[in-house]
């Protein structure tokens, strides 16, 4: 059995309108491998011809060009229908070396969870686009900002992709930014991703077939970024550092961050007060994510706002939502202690205004208090310690 057959592992090969290299990179592809799935994107030069004199080959072909992110998704699709785990995708323009299969398949076997790239050392190849090397630059930028983790190669197409991703997903993106989706939802999943380093081969100005369109291949690049980059900044960012906080003890937040010198007493105050606020706030099941997503703007300390918003923990949660009808009844109505209904669902829907305007007043006054308190108390509690 041959190590594709072992790892199921296969090839796919998107091609559109480079009839003069595929036959070379198709031949050096089975050198190493039958397991080989073309998708010809709608062609229009001699393509078909050329994959005729392979008639051993699983090809997929369709006569309207849809984009590269399309034909993807289609070999992606029939490599899952025939059993496959894994996918190496290599373009046809002659770009990537068969050669470097091999060394997918070895990072494949030492990371079996891994989404596995391509890197180029783009430093002294001859011919290479100076445009190439700006979108790059751009990209990687980007991605790291999105997801956290630096790469210097996130727009190269040799890869070797865990079929997984693709089984219950489905991407919004259908051209060639759609490699650059995958990449960081799957950053985003946790997938690990594992950089390689390949050789590249660009074919001088007059022999070269792009199908990049500058004005609209970046324009709806920097449109999914815009998406992606909102998505991290809402979600993705704050729930990873919520992962990450609720992993630290709270007995070493309060000693590194809140006692420690480190954090300035207007940051500490500050983290404390803006973490009751958003504890009380009722926007509950997106207190953390919003507050995360604010306090990083703010250039709070996350840990300590974190351990401050736990006050809607479930002990507290009953009295909060006690003061929060009591405050609402001095601010929209004549104002009472006592309470003449259950807290229960059905009664904070019938009484929901009074609810929610008292909660938010609740919130800012709480914040407020216990910010100042904080502040108050800081000095006194540092000198305790010190003597």
């Amino acid at each position: 059995m041959d190590k594709f057959s072992e790892l199921s592992c296969c090839v796919i090969m998107p091609t559109y309108n480079n009839g003069q290299t595929l036959e070379a990179v198709i031949r050096g592809v089975l050198d190493y491998t039958d397991k080989l799935i073309v998708v010809n994107d709608g062609s229009t030069d001699d393509t078909l011809i050329v994959l005729k004199k392979f008639p051993d080959i699983d090809v997929i072909s369709y006569s309207d060009n849809k984009g590269k992110g399309f034909a993807l998704k289609k070999g992606f699709k029939r490599a899952i229908e025939r059993g496959f785990s894994y996918a190496i995708t290599i373009d046809s323009d002659g770009q990537h070396k068969a050669k470097e299969l091999p060394v997918f398949l070895n990072a494949l076997e030492e990371n079996n969870e891994a989404l596995v790239i391509g890197t180029r050392n783009f430093k002294g190849i001859e011919n290479m686009p100076s445009k190439n090397n700006f979108a790059n630059n751009f990209s990687n930028f980007w991605f790291r900002f999105q997801t956290g983790i630096r790469l210097s190669d996130t727009q190269s197409g040799f890869r070797l992709y865990p079929l997984q991703l693709f089984e219950n997903h489905k991407y919004i993106s259908s051209k060639y930014e759609f490699e650059l989706e995958v990449l960081v939802r799957a950053a985003w999943q946790g997938v690990p991703i594992v950089s390689i380093p390949i050789e590249v081969y660009y074919p001088p100005i007059k022999e070269r077939v792009s199908h990049f369109r500058p004005f609209w291949d970046f324009s709806r690049i920097s449109v999914l970024n815009f998406v992606l980059t909102t998505l991290a900044i809402v979600f993705f960012k704050p729930r990873h550092i919520i992962r990450k906080y609720k992993k630290k003890k709270i007995k070493d937040i309060i000693k590194h961050d809140i006692i420690g010198r480190k954090t300035s007493h207007k940051v500490v105050a500050g983290s404390v007060g803006f973490g009751v606020f958003m504890g009380i706030v009722p926007i509950w099941g997106y207190q953390l994510i919003v507050g995360f997503a604010l306090a990083h703007l703010m250039k709070l300390n996350k840990a300590i706002f974190f351990v401050a918003a736990n006050i809607s923990i479930p002990p507290f949660i009953p009295f909060i939502l006690y003061l929060s009808y009591v405050t609402g009844s001095y601010v929209i109505g004549e104002g009472s202690w006592s309470i003449d209904f259950e807290l229960n669902l059905e009664n904070i829907k019938l009484h929901i205004k009074q609810y929610l305007v008292g909660s938010v007043v609740l919130a800012f006054m709480a914040g407020i208090f216990t910010g100042s308190l904080t502040y108050l108390l800081l000095p006194l509690i540092k000198k305790f310690r010190r003597k």
